[in-house]
């Protein structure tokens, strides 16, 4: 609606006449996606089915473990998995060392793509921990130096802890 001002200057102001925002294709697909997906009006969505359906969880018994087993809170409550979860609702779920805090934007029932899962709620996550660098095993002989010895291999078990009760060899013959 114009203002009494606009219509005396002939039209809309400056702030009005901004080209409406032009919305990446790919989302406004991904935004119909979810709702195609979300529950009928009056239907409840349980929060093991929302874990999965927005891959927090690789399946939907996994997340249904998952809050079994503790591992997920709604807004800062442990819950079983028949919880019905609502827009506004803030879920934290622990999966491999660290919490996944996202608070729900949309609710979907069916499992739908990464792009379209990740409109359906805001994460607040923290970084995921660092990963530990990939340490070589012990006892890695050199490509092409043969079969290793008795004495060889007793040494390559007593680096990696094979054997308990072993004890150390005299340093003389």
């Amino acid at each position: 609606m114009a203002s009494e001002a606009d219509e005396e200057n002939g039209g809309p102001g400056p702030a009005e006449q901004a080209a409406p925002e032009a919305v990446d294709p790919k989302i406004a697909a991904a935004i119909a996606a979810a709702e195609a997906a979300g529950p009928a009006d009056g239907v409840n969505v349980r929060i093991d089915s929302w874990i999965w359906a927005v891959r927090l969880a690789k399946t939907r018994s996994a997340g249904a473990a998952a809050c079994k087993g503790g591992h997920v809170q709604v807004n800062g409550v442990r819950v079983k998995p028949a919880h019905t979860v609502r827009i506004g609702d803030e879920v934290r779920v622990r999966q491999e060392g660290w919490e996944r805090i996202v608070v729900v934007k949309r609710l979907i029932r069916k499992r739908v793509g990464a792009p379209v899962a990740a409109q359906c709620y805001v994460d607040n996550s923290p970084p995921p921990p660092p990963r530990a660098p990939f340490a070589a095993p012990a006892g890695i002989r050199d490509r092409g130096t043969g079969r290793p010895t008795k004495r060889d291999r007793r040494d390559m078990e007593r680096l990696r802890g094979l054997m308990e009760g072993s004890k150390p060899r005299p340093s003389g013959r």
